[in-house]
């Protein structure tokens, strides 16, 4: 008998069923003559340069094919082979909002706005440009905002701006919250609307709305959004709503937040939720939105759902038990990788698929399994085969896969060990016998290990004994 292991069920003090979503294993789609799809190992954290930098990662872009960061206050320069270079100081320690227009970079932090031309980095002290909450660019303007106005540079100046060229976003009496340019459209993220602007080139403020594109979602914090999947996605809520994360498209708004997913966001507080940050990262055919909360990060794949027809989600983490944030943020395609920044210290990482560990330290990985269920009557399991492609290990380790099992989806058993294979063990077969005994009406599985192995697993395959005779 197979179980699917793209996603667990477990039990809370609530008494409510919950989702277990893999940790540090990325689903993915693919018919395979065994299963669907297939759990491999999240991509490693490799260093690059060392955290002899002070403060966390607050953004990066790559502009001209070279990477930026802002790290702690300071800008730097960051080059393939990982030599940093200081460029100037960037107030604040909030997350960083970078723009860019044929000439110069945009980053705005700490309230306030800046641009780099070539190695020189200055700030905008124009006195009509009050507090930058969020910058972007579009047709050839700068625009920013400072909560409450929508500000426009000078087309031919942009270090200018003119008090009569302000807009506003007035569906609703609400904040402006973030910018973001979407196909060529100015949407302004408020925090319980968005409205849509496009260019009509007027005398005065440039943009203008667009009638019947207003949404009654908004946004929770500046940094909770991002482009993806060809439109947008951001975590917000509309008026007395709990906040959800969902995705832009065809002109409207879905959620793509699981029950699951919501129950998670609704452990935290709209402050806390307001440091969220969201970010997108496509690659080998996999759509991800990474959503970084305050201690741990939720990953959505838009690709894979729509493949498997289901909402797929992941967890990553950088800890050995399975519990604290993940390091890696603000994920930048440049000199042909993933260049990562940190999210405790000032190092800089790249992500690489020939290993698991972050920083040479292994992290934990965990699958779940839904319910095992006998239609009310007893059963035993007489073996419990964990399916998957072993033997690829970094060094002469032999890593451990541990098995427990729950007959409630809220207690755990002891948990058995078993060999995942050493390095050239391609054939090994991950299997207990006898492990989980008899149950009275449904049991769960959970396996987990904490290795550096480039493991994948496929299936779950179990051998069971008396289902439907009444034990």
């Amino acid at each position: 008998m197979q179980i699917p292991i793209v996603n667990g069920i477990y039990t809370d003090m609530t008494a409510d069923y919950r989702t277990s979503y893999p940790l540090n294993l990325v689903p993915v789609p693919k018919q395979n003559g065994i299963s669907a799809g297939y759990l491999r190992k999240a991509d490693g954290i490799k260093l690059l340069c060392g955290a002899s930098r002070s403060g966390v990662d607050r953004g990066g872009i790559n502009w001209k094919d070279v990477c930026y960061r802002v790290i702690g206050s300071t800008l730097y320069r960051v080059t393939e082979h990982g030599q940093c270079t200081a460029i100037g100081a960037i107030s604040g320690s909030n997350q960083c909002t970078f723009a860019y227009s044929f000439d110069r970079l945009a980053i705005a932090g700490g309230g306030n706005l800046y641009y780099l031309q070539g190695n020189t980095l200055s700030q905008v002290t124009n006195t009509n440009l009050g507090r930058v909450v969020d910058a972007e660019w579009i047709d050839g303007y700068f625009v920013t905002t400072d909560g409450e106005y929508v500000v426009q540079t000078e087309l031919n100046d942009p270090t200018k701006v003119s008090p009569t060229k302000y807009g506003s976003s007035e569906a609703d009496p609400d904040p402006i919250i973030g910018l973001l340019k979407v196909r060529n459209e100015l949407c302004v993220f408020n925090r319980y609307t968005i409205e849509v602007f496009d260019n009509t080139g007027g005398a005065g403020f440039a943009f203008s709305r667009i009638d019947g594109a207003m949404m009654t979602k908004g946004l929770i914090g500046t940094s909770a959004k991002c482009q993806f999947a060809g439109s947008f996605a951001f975590v917000g809520s509309g008026k007395n709503q709990p906040c959800s994360v969902y995705l832009g498209a065809n002109g409207g708004l879905s959620k793509v937040a699981t029950r699951e997913i919501e129950r998670i966001l609704a452990d935290y507080t709209d402050a806390q939720l307001s440091e969220v940050v969201l970010e997108s990262k496509e690659q080998d055919m996999h759509q991800h939105l990474y959503l970084h909360l305050p201690d741990k990060t939720m990953v959505y794949d838009f690709a894979a759902s729509q493949v498997m027809q289901q909402p797929i989600w992941f967890e990553l983490s950088s800890s050995t038990d399975g519990k604290g944030a993940y390091r890696a943020i603000n994920h930048v395609w440049c000199y042909n990788r993933w260049i990562v920044g940190d999210r405790i210290d000032g190092r800089i990482g790249v992500l690489d698929n020939k290993l698991s560990s972050h920083y040479g330290k292994p992290v934990t990985w965990q699958i779940q399994t839904t319910f095992i269920y006998n239609g009310g009557q007893s059963g035993q399991i007489k073996s419990v085969e964990l399916v998957g492609l072993t033997g690829r290990v970094n060094d002469m380790s032999n890593p451990q896969v541990f098995l427990s099992y729950t007959k409630d989806g809220l207690r755990w058993s002891n948990e058995r060990l078993q060999s995942q294979g050493m390095r050239g063990h391609y054939s090994k077969r991950i299997v207990w016998l006898r492990a989980v005994g008899k149950f009275q009406q449904m049991v769960g599985l959970r396996f987990r290990g904490c290795d550096d192995s480039l493991a994948s697993f496929t299936a779950v395959e179990i051998d069971v004994e008396g289902f439907g005779n009444g034990g």
